[in-house]
């Protein structure tokens, strides 16, 4: 069975509110695998999730650790999260960088995706903060230097580039629409199979003995609606790109 480590797709919220005289507040925790993780397990792989909150607890230590995984995806989790651990930030103490870690695995031969989001690739005022990191040096595109978001409000529909490539078999005919996406740029030695408003939309590449996928949109609502989610091509989709990187 293949396993698939996530990490991201949560958050904590912190809301206050205001009813006259009286002022209060409360928090929450909230988490977005649903629709992916059933289409992995869907599909027959073991899926496996780093909240963004446990990176630094639970992320694997070195790249022989996280070669347990057959893929590992990141999704909604700045490259801050995984270079400023609580022993670095608040204790100085020195600890091994994740990131270079990452990019180990996938040179020996593992695979990685980075789905987009606003904290995916460069992100929302480009906080997502992986130019110039070795997550950017193994990916399959360029990143762009500032916020790299485009919203489509109105709804745009991804196209089929290569109709033969592996990754879209079985996904002949209309795609949902997506709300947005983050703009890549992709490297020349790249594949495009998909493509949206002009733009990559899945672009997969080879690092060293490894695979690796840029996926512009996100795996969940907003950018992706639930419409997108629960179209019966969206377990498919991922399927298909886990077998692809892995074979």
């Amino acid at each position: 069975m293949k396993k698939v480590l996530l990490v991201g797709e949560s958050w904590h919220v912190h809301t206050t509110e205001s009813k006259g005289f009286d002022v209060f507040s409360y928090d929450y925790y909230e988490e977005a695998t649903g629709y992916i993780k059933a289409a992995l397990e869907k599909a027959g792989f073991s899926f496996t999730h780093i909240p963004s909150h446990m990176v630094e607890y639970s992320f694997p230590k070195t790249a022989a650790e996280l070669a347990a995984y057959d893929v590992v995806m990141f999704s909604d989790v700045g490259a801050n999260t995984m270079n400023l651990p609580m022993e670095v930030f608040m204790r100085l103490h020195p600890t091994t960088n994740k990131l270079e870690i990452l990019r180990e695995y996938v040179e020996n031969g593992g695979a990685f995706v980075m789905i987009g989001g606003y904290l995916s690739f460069q992100g929302i005022q480009a906080r997502g903060a992986y130019k110039n990191t070795p997550v950017e040096e193994l990916l399959p595109v360029e990143l762009l230097v500032g916020d790299d978001r485009v919203e489509k409000s109105q709804g745009v529909r991804p196209e089929i580039a290569c109709p033969g490539h592996p990754v879209v078999q079985g996904l002949s005919g209309e795609w949902p629409m997506l709300l947005g996406y983050n703009k890549l740029i992709p490297k020349a030695d790249s594949a495009v199979p998909v493509t949206v408003n002009g733009d990559p939309l899945i672009v997969l590449g080879r690092y060293g003995k490894g695979r690796a996928c840029a996926f512009a949109t996100d795996c969940a609502p907003h950018w992706a609606p639930v419409e997108f989610c629960e179209w019966s091509g969206y377990s498919v989709l991922w399927k298909n790109l886990v077998d692809y990187l892995t074979d």
